[in-house]
């Protein structure tokens, strides 16, 4: 069902928001795990190997209780992963980086090349949240590579199948929220013997990072965030305006190109046409599935179709092929939508627990707003309601958590905190990382222009997270970003784009 599938998708992505932005490899070498001004570590590491990592970095478990306020009943092991330091004598506070979806698991996300830079003086300590990865996983597949194309773009059943899956974990889900997930994060701390971190959130991990520093700030030297989710942004009541404006823009940027416009010409007024005749019957089309080749047939409603477009906005480079697949599809050739919806879909199957996002959501945001706020936020827009009236269904029967009071309040702090955002981001806009900075007294916020949602493949944007790190302060961090950085070139033909 495009309400939930897209959705899921979204914060990665490319909620694969951080596979497509940040996909990359590294080599990385493993030195010794202490570091001076460390307190004695009760937690036993040893060598294992992450996929990315040409050598070895060091593993271990750290065992929570499930309930940790009852202290009693279900323990949870949780994933620990530290990459050490190359310095000799390294900093003693590490970097963490906290995933995004939510639902990534830290270990999986592919950031590996980036973590070269961040590692010459520091450590990078890497924890897969509870309920992802490998700290007693929420997984369920509703869409299974077995099922087929036709199962990937069937409108309704999500409900469903996470009720089933709900009924065969072995997790009591009231308990998977973030300010639980940080309290996680904060003994898993202790057990590492350092006395403060720097925390790198992305995504849903700046929602996660923030949390943390309001839960414990004494703990917190520096903060980076990444994409960023104040707590005044409710999954996903905002996501059809922030996805339209991003349309827009894509539309507006083609119309000034070129290219892009003598390529497809009319581009706005031919994809309305298309959504108007999706909107009055579905199309039933004859694709050959991407990667078998084998026929198959589909069926594409216009809800169907907007969720996978929303998804295919997360990155520039994916981004830049929508024209041409909304000229194609206008003309009835659905293959490139199939390609790259497929795409996408493959990777936040492998990076995202959806169990873990909807005992998130269903605690920390679906009880926030109501139908009338997501037909009144999406209206006007072409990606309509359907993802907030469908996430509202999911959690209408999900066990309920409870949250801290004032929870959902601004998270006010001095500590000093670098938020990045992506000109082009269409979930979290850089008019977000500006709620967030009105009350972080000590921060400063840069848009890098010509990326989408998080920053990292900007170098600039690597360059300003490393000078926090090494200053300890935002005090003389440049305001600009890649003032010469553009959108990537739209794609006008199979051949690629005009050079």
């Amino acid at each position: 069902m495009p309400g939930v599938r897209a959705h899921i998708s979204f914060h990665l992505p490319p909620w694969c928001s951080l596979a497509l932005a940040l996909l990359a490899a590294a080599t990385v070498s493993c030195s010794r795990a202490g570091q001076e001004g460390s307190g004695p570590r009760a937690l036993t590491l040893t060598p294992c190997r992450l996929e990315g990592l040409a050598t070895r970095a060091q593993c271990g478990s750290y065992e929570v209780f499930e309930d940790r306020a009852a202290r009693s009943g279900r323990k949870l092991s949780l994933r620990v992963v530290v990459v050490p330091a190359l310095a000799a004598q390294p900093e003693p506070d590490p970097l963490v980086l906290l995933a995004g979806g939510p639902g990534q698991a830290a270990s999986r996300v592919p950031v590996l090349m980036a973590l070269e830079r961040f590692r010459r003086k520091r450590d990078v300590i890497l924890v897969d949240q509870r309920g992802t990865g490998d700290s007693n996983p929420l997984d369920c597949d509703t869409d299974p590579p077995e099922a087929g194309l036709s199962a990937r773009f069937k409108e309704g059943g999500a409900a469903e199948a996470l009720r089933k899956c709900r009924e065969g974990w072995d997790a009591d889900t009231r308990h998977y929220t973030t300010p639980i997930a940080m309290d996680d994060l904060d003994e898993v701390r202790a057990a590492l013997g350092y006395e403060k971190l720097n925390l790198w959130g992305v995504s849903y991990g700046t929602r996660a990072a923030l949390v943390y520093m309001r839960q414990y700030p004494e703990r917190v030297r520096t903060a980076i965030l990444d994409g960023v989710a104040p707590m005044g942004l409710y999954l996903p009541l905002y996501a059809p305006r922030d996805a339209q404006q991003a349309l827009d823009r894509l539309m507006a940027n083609c119309e000034a190109d070129a290219a892009c416009s003598k390529a497809y010409p009319d581009l706005r007024s031919r994809t309305e046409a298309l959504l108007g005749t999706l909107e009055a019957a579905p199309a039933r089309v004859q694709v050959a599935h991407p990667r078998t080749g084998v026929p198959e047939e589909v069926v594409l409603s216009r809800r169907a179709f907007m969720a996978q477009l929303f998804s295919q906005l997360y990155a520039p480079e994916t981004s830049s092929l929508v024209p041409l697949m909304l000229e194609r599809a206008s003309r009835g050739d659905w293959a490139p939508f199939v390609a790259l919806s497929t795409g996408s879909a493959d990777s936040m199957r492998r990076l995202v627990s959806q169990g873990l996002y909807f005992a998130v959501v269903c605690a920390e945001d679906a009880p926030f707003f109501d139908a009338e706020a997501v037909e009144r936020e999406s209206r006007g827009t072409w990606f309509g309601p359907a993802m907030g009236l469908e996430m509202l269904s999911v959690c209408a029967d999900w066990p309920r958590a409870t949250l801290p009071p004032g929870y959902r309040e601004p998270v006010v702090s001095s500590v000093p905190t670098l938020l990045l955002s992506g000109e082009l981001d269409p979930v979290t806009p850089p008019v977000w990382a500006e709620e967030a900075r009105r009350t972080l007294s000590n921060s400063l916020h840069v848009v890098v222009p010509g990326v989408g949602h998080n920053t990292l493949g900007a170098d600039c944007a690597r360059t300003l997270m490393l000078e926090l790190l090494n200053r300890g302060s935002v005090e003389g961090l440049s305001p600009a970003c890649g003032a010469n950085l553009t959108r990537p070139p739209f794609v006008t033909s199979f051949a690629g784009p005009v050079p």
